[in-house]
């Protein structure tokens, strides 16, 4: 009985703070995203939404590999954008103009069972930002002074497009995502609201099963999960490098325009 309450306790604090990354962003975030919902259902394509929210971000076409450098050590993610074309097109971006160099890692949970190490919060490049206010950061577009979101999306197995703006249990789909939290996962935090995602992301310790269709997995580390093992609290990505696959980012051509 009592692994059974601290287990469910561990859900509870898990999903909340995960749900911590984009609080701060809400009201932006609703003003945003408000047709997001009824715009993309089961059997949308991300060709076929015309909402400007998803027409205007970034896509990986295809995988890339991302390298990011902590401790002086590598960690190296595959970067999944057959499956998961925005979330894993957010994140290529991301790289590619150097955001998360010398950002810090903020949350850390280990007991009472392996969790996630999560970082992307832009002010931990503040040095007058201490550790703990961090968490509800996103990215600011230079180009229109915003912050940029991406909708959920998640692809359930051997669907042929993912499912937007929406949980899988919210889109009443019984199947389990195609790309799932299993150890070293990579996945976007975010708010409440599904569609609030930025730039905030977590690298699951271990399986995290109660976390599939719900949080948006884009990728999987590949080798580097010792390094990951032994990050805390504090730890600043030295550097972060996308080394294959860049070609198979595409960006509209205002992105493209305004990125370096």
């Amino acid at each position: 009985m009592q692994v059974i309450v601290r287990r469910w306790f561990l859900v509870v604090v898990v999903i909340v703070g995960l749900s911590l990354g984009a609080c701060s962003s809400l009201k932006v975030a609703s003003k945003n995203t408000t047709d997001s919902s009824t715009v993309a259902t089961t059997g949308t394509s991300v060709a076929q939404v015309t909402n400007p929210q998803i027409s205007s971000l970034p896509q990986l076409e295809g995988k890339a590999t991302v390298v990011l450098t902590v401790k002086d050590a590598p960690i190296t993610i595959e970067v999944d954008g057959t499956n998961a074309p925005i979330t894993a097109g957010n994140f290529v971006d991301l790289v590619d103009r150097g955001f998360y160099n010398g950002l810090v890692f903020h949350r850390v949970v280990r007991e009472p069972q392996p969790f996630v190490v999560q970082g992307g919060d832009p002010q931990g490049k503040d040095p007058n930002v201490p550790v703990e206010r961090l968490g509800t950061g996103s990215f600011t577009d230079p180009k229109t002074g915003q912050p940029r979101y991406i909708p959920l999306e998640i692809k359930p197995k051997d669907a042929e497009v993912p499912i937007y703006s929406k949980t899988l249990e919210q889109a009443g789909i019984s199947v389990p995502p195609q790309l799932q939290h299993t150890r070293g996962a990579v996945a976007m935090a975010r708010s409440s609201m599904p569609d609030s995602a930025s730039s905030q992301f977590y690298i699951a310790l271990s399986d995290l099963p109660f976390l599939d269709g719900n949080y948006a997995v884009f990728g999987y580390v590949k080798n580097g999960m010792d390094v990951v093992d032994n990050i805390q609290v504090g730890d600043r990505i030295e550097s972060a490098e996308v080394t294959q696959g860049l070609e198979n980012l595409k960006r509209p051509e205002s992105e493209a325009e305004a990125s370096p």
